[in-house]
């Protein structure tokens, strides 16, 4: 089997809440390839757990970043282009949405809550991927964003984070069409359920993963370190061909009709 060797790489990894996140595994398996990374966190409350877990990984570089803020994320790439020069990796691991808007009618919906979960959970990826484009060389570089199926499907309480992530989907489909030509390659890896800390602000999440796990064709649910390993390799040369693709991770749950 061909080694992936991402010696030379750097990639901007944002989303870590704990360990226990998609983007920490993520992170994990670009820096046991050899990627030198860096890091985001949203406010102080996070600021330690993703400090904390970048310590692990030597020479990493760890920034706030609100993905609301302009300001911020200039700043954050102001940085990269100072630390690193270049940027040959996006990870966008990020979606939030107020936990009311999670739970009881979709119909419900404020259009506050609308509002946020769109713009963080959606607009970012195209705010960041126009600022990354610009760090990126003439060899080009790797998009890959985090979904979920309920982008396509209904599942009850997902409510307007299931209209987030379609709006995220489409979105890298229009980057990846726009971005061909510098040879950046857009995708997203579309997880099965699992216990991060942002899905356990999902009512019902518990019932919904053991419908998943019973239905799966694989009858099991996934690991992160599955997903990490997807995204190493869509951020690899081994996925070259590979752009403005949805990718599912989820033990085949998404073939079924139930």
């Amino acid at each position: 089997m061909r080694a992936i060797d991402l010696k030379g790489k750097t990639a901007l990894v944002m989303g870590v809440a704990n360990q226990r996140s998609l983007a920490w595994a993520i992170a994990s398996a670009l820096s046991k390839a050899g990627a030198r990374l860096a890091f985001t966190y949203q406010g102080e409350r996070l600021q330690e757990n993703v400090t904390a877990l970048a310590s692990k990984i030597p020479g990493s570089l760890v920034m706030a970043c609100d993905v609301m803020s302009d300001e911020q994320m200039d700043g954050v790439f102001s940085q990269l282009r100072s630390q690193f020069g270049k940027l040959d990796i996006l990870i966008h691991s990020i979606a939030h949405a107020r936990r009311e808007e999670l739970e009881g009618d979709f119909r419900k919906t404020s259009r506050e809550g609308w509002r946020i979960a769109l713009d963080v959970s959606a607009y970012s990826l195209v705010a960041l991927a126009d600022r990354a484009a610009r760090l990126m060389d003439k060899e080009g570089g790797s998009i890959v964003a985090l979904s979920f199926q309920g982008s396509s499907r209904v599942f009850p309480n997902y409510n307007v984070m299931g209209t987030a992530k379609a709006a995220l989907e489409q979105a890298a489909r229009h980057l990846a069409f726009e971005l061909g030509s510098q040879n950046i390659r857009v995708n997203v890896i579309s997880a099965g359920p699992v216990p991060t800390l942002s899905a356990r602000g999902i009512t019902g999440f518990n019932l919904l993963a053991t419908h998943h796990r019973k239905y799966a064709p694989l009858g099991r649910n996934i690991e992160p370190s599955e997903v990490g390993d997807t995204a190493l390799f869509l951020c690899s040369p081994l996925s070259s061909g590979i752009t403005g693709t949805t990718l599912y991770v989820d033990a085949g749950y998404h073939v079924m009709g139930y």
